[in-house]
């Protein structure tokens, strides 16, 4: 999984960049030659001042300290010909580089913090949707995923693809929201994927197990809402409390599209549960797979015997890119969508590249990038494979 792109490091608590710290000194430098060219009785030297507060972020403590008893020194000793700080002023410049110093500790302090609790939060994120490997079982992988909201590398895509005993199963979906708060839905939809794969015979089974997992997360927030709303209301205020509990708890649903490619059989079986359709990438051609799309998850009607099941036969060489609709529906600055499928042809060839093309070129796209959250799958089986005669 490639990472969205991220902020200059330095504001993620990484040490800055080395403009930043060669910045202060060239700058000491420069006044001091500057001063040392202009006659005696134009003052540069009280510049000097001003640099302890910048070197506070770019230094640690000990290191502004220093930089800060040079500045002091170059302005209290007057044979140096540099400033003739004497009294208050003197004193004024000592305590803001007291001020500077304490600044850099404290600045210190907060990025170690922050490192900290960004390596925590990437850990628990990777672990809720780890990086697709390359190959799984015999079906080679691609993915890419970016968050909507900046400094997560998880919002409210999904995808994964698990080997096992009924063959190689994917899932790509999109649950309602996006960011931090979707994370929890992701993750539970990942653990009914993942038992699904194991437990269930049938691809339908496997939809109407992640049906249900939504039902029972809806059900669950529900009955724990309307029960602190009880506790705290009485007689009809207890009904208002239940109407904004609603409000606030709507309805869990997802859209999701699986994939099962059964072993020693050159396909891919498809259900649609609300989900964009994937590209069937074929030679040089780019088409939609036809299947024929079932209601989302989570409104209780994706059940086993309700889920419309697909068999795609399988070429060599060919390749199958699902995809969420933060793709698709991504916007240009005259508003157009983003045209996907007609944009692939000229995109890179191989497979573990193709995403990160795509990616590169919706950016180029929608300026910038789109505002929702993005997740690319790219499958293939074998090219030594054929269709069964």
């Amino acid at each position: 999984m490639r990472r969205r792109r991220e902020e200059p490091g330095w504001l993620h608590g990484k040490p800055p960049p080395r403009w930043a710290r060669l910045a202060p000194p060239v700058a000491l430098v420069a006044l001091v030659f500057a001063q040392s060219a202009t006659p005696g009785d134009i003052e540069l030297g009280y510049f000097l001042a001003g640099l302890p507060p910048v070197a506070a972020f770019a230094y640690g403590a000990a290191g502004t300290a220093v930089f800060a008893g040079i500045v002091l020194l170059l302005l209290g000793v007057s044979s140096l010909g540099v400033g003739h700080a004497q009294g208050a002023d003197l004193a004024t410049v000592a305590v803001v580089a007291l001020l500077s110093v304490v600044i850099a500790w404290v600045r210190r302090r907060r990025d170690a913090q922050l490192v900290s609790v960004r390596t925590v939060a990437e850990a628990a994120q990777l672990a809720v949707l780890p990086p697709v490997p390359e190959r799984v079982g015999p079906v080679r992988c691609a993915g890419l995923y970016r968050a909507a909201q900046r400094g997560t590398l998880v919002g409210g895509d999904l995808y994964d693809v698990r080997v096992g005993p009924y063959g190689v199963r994917a899932l790509v979906g999109d649950v309602q929201g996006h960011g931090l708060a979707a994370v929890g839905t992701v993750a539970a939809l990942l653990g009914a994927f993942r038992e699904g794969v194991l437990d269930d015979p049938e691809l339908a089974g496997v939809a109407a197990r992640l049906d249900r997992r939504l039902l029972a997360d809806t059900a669950g927030a529900a009955g724990s809402v309307g029960s602190a709303g009880s506790a705290g209301s009485a007689g009809s205020v207890g009904s208002v409390g239940s109407a904004d509990a609603a409000v606030e708890h709507p309805e869990l649903f997802a859209t999701a599209l699986l994939l099962e490619f059964p072993p020693g059989l050159d396909l891919v079986r498809i259900v649609s549960c609300g989900h964009p359709p994937a590209l069937l990438l074929r030679a040089s051609t780019v088409s939609e797979v036809a299947v024929e799309p079932g209601p989302p998850l989570g409104l209780g009607l994706a059940g086993a015997d309700l889920a419309v099941v697909a068999d795609v036969p399988l070429l060599p060489g060919d390749r199958l890119l699902a995809h969420t609709d933060g793709v698709t529906e991504a916007r240009d600055a005259a508003g157009d969508f983003y045209p996907l499928a007609t944009r692939i042809p000229a995109l890179a060839k191989d497979p573990a590249e193709l995403v990160e093309a795509v990616w590169q070129d919706l950016v180029a796209f929608t300026d910038g990038g789109p505002r929702d959250d993005v997740a690319l799958l790219v499958l293939s089986l074998p090219e030594a494979a054929g269709v069964p005669g």
